[in-house]
């Protein structure tokens, strides 16, 4: 518990300290013109209230993220306390509040734009479609996976016709009609449906939280947290899934995710103060990691600790959603539980329709489409419905997961060289970004040889090696251009 309680209140006191010290470093002022005024189009560029914005924003960058990767990542032990903290304090809040100011500074421009600025052309290019293929994996993991919680608990008579990817006609149907609800949210003005459903969802995750919180403060006695004694690897299969980088991938959105960073234009449209940024960016973050730290501190309290948490992973075939439900409702009762599980299947949908709006939004930054016109966002969109619908039928769920953790990581990897940049750019300390950059270059370039076994490797040390390596020439490269950003900086 002691554990548990410092990290908790490490994370609330970031808020107020290392957030308020990145304020400045961005130079917020609230007297600054911002694009929801200057831009604004009755789409995307909306003025809305801060609080909206702020639940908007928690439920774009949370997904099943905070909840699913976070009882997974308790499996690796109380280590993973020491991940959500750390990472989501000096990683994960900085690199979303500073990659959100940067967009509310360059007219809500999306994400691939705004490294191409700090990066280079050839880093834009790649960014486009990197960005754009997240979104559609983001979009199609958060379709089908919420397809199947909902068709196993409503107990749907089965027609036992299997279909793609042994699919079946119950989860078929009802993928179908999220998809109709994403079509929607994607094409139709912010407003409509975001802002005005988003935030009572918002606060329906919050709360989930603050129920499992009560449940772990006041019935101690019952579920014991684990402390954080050493850094050993407690999951299962340590020799396979080392640490670095396994865990620092199973655990983003608790702790860092470059999906966060595609998002936050989107929010940046409808700020009406730069005052806000510290709250709807590095707060909703903040907030993410409370929300994953209570979720695997209860994982590991609730089966009496990490092997029981491993052993119930393994009994479960590693269903997360299973674990959700088992807990809610031995902790809540089986009302409270329902009310869990549909919090979880709105966090995925809530995730994905916003994977496909920015999606929309990045090409049509790259085409030059004004979005005023209904049908030119028709245009834009309906060939991300289709690719996701592609992956649906085509790739099995491990295989989409898979892509997603490396490609979520590597964006987050790219955003926080932008950020260093940036920071060169406008003579501001460089290593709030730059040691960031380097942690995850590296958990990038390493989880590439670790998993891929035909090296044959006895173990991972070559892995790490090859990791290093690679790592080292991206550094150099970047390297040069950040001394020569900061000298050019210097001479002005």
């Amino acid at each position: 518990m002691i554990t548990f309680i410092i990290c908790l209140t490490a994370l609330i006191a970031a808020y107020f300290t290392y957030g308020k010290y990145l304020e400045r470093v961005c130079d917020i002022d609230e007297k600054n013109p911002v694009p929801s005024k200057t831009l604004y189009d009755g789409v995307d560029y909306i003025p809305m209230p801060r609080w909206k914005i702020f639940l908007i924003q928690l439920l774009n960058i949370a997904g099943l993220g905070p909840i699913f990767g976070a009882i997974l990542g308790a499996a690796y032990g109380p280590v993973a306390f020491l991940w959500i903290t750390l990472g989501g304090i000096f990683m994960g809040a900085m690199h979303d509040f500073i990659a959100g100011a940067i967009s509310l500074k360059n007219n809500g421009l999306s994400l691939p734009e705004i490294i191409g600025k700090y990066l280079g052309e050839s880093t834009k290019h790649f960014m486009r479609i990197a960005s754009v293929l997240l979104m559609v994996l983001v979009g199609a993991v958060f379709m089908s996976q919420p397809a199947e919680l909902i068709a196993s608990n409503i107990n749907l008579p089965s027609l036992e016709i299997p279909l793609f990817n042994g699919m079946s006609i119950e989860v078929f149907i009802i993928l179908f009609i999220i998809l109709a609800y994403y079509i929607l949210a994607t094409i139709l003005p912010i407003n409509k449906i975001i802002g005005r459903i988003y935030p009572v969802f918002g606060l329906t995750l919050l709360i989930m939280a603050a129920g499992i919180l009560f449940v772990l403060l006041f019935h101690s006695d019952k579920y014991t947290i684990p402390e954080l004694t050493s850094l050993r690897n407690c999951i299962a299969d340590a020799e396979k899934m080392p640490i670095i980088p396994m865990l620092f991938t199973t655990i983003a959105c608790g702790a860092i995710s470059g999906f966060h960073a595609t998002q936050s234009p989107m929010m940046a449209r409808c700020i009406t103060s730069e005052k806000q940024s510290r709250s709807i960016f590095y707060g909703a973050m903040i907030s993410e990691s409370i929300i994953a730290l209570i979720w695997a501190a209860i994982a590991m309290a609730f089966w009496g600790g990490v092997d029981g948490l491993n052993a119930a992973i393994a009994e479960y075939g590693g269903s997360a959603a299973r674990l959700v439900n088992i807990i809610s409702e031995q902790t809540l009762g089986h009302t409270v539980s329902l009310f869990v599980i549909l919090g979880v299947i709105v966090c995925a949908i809530t995730s994905g329709d916003t994977a496909y709006r920015c999606a929309r939004l990045i090409v049509a930054d790259m085409l030059g489409v004004a979005q005023q016109n209904l049908s030119k966002r028709i245009v834009v969109s309906f060939p991300l419905f289709v690719m996701g619908l592609f992956i649906i039928f085509a790739l099995p769920f491990q295989t989409i997961w898979s892509y997603f953790a490396w490609m979520n990581q590597t964006l987050a990897a790219i955003t926080l060289w932008c950020i260093t940049v940036y920071l060169a750019e406008k003579r501001k300390p460089i290593i709030i970004g730059l040691i960031p950059a380097i942690i995850m270059t590296y958990v990038c370039s390493s989880y590439i040889f670790i998993s891929y076994t035909m090296l044959g490797m006895s173990n991972h040390t070559l892995a790490y090696i090859l990791g290093g390596i690679v790592s080292a020439a991206i550094i150099s490269i970047i390297g040069i251009k950040i001394y020569k950003v900061r000298q050019k900086a210097l001479d002005k």
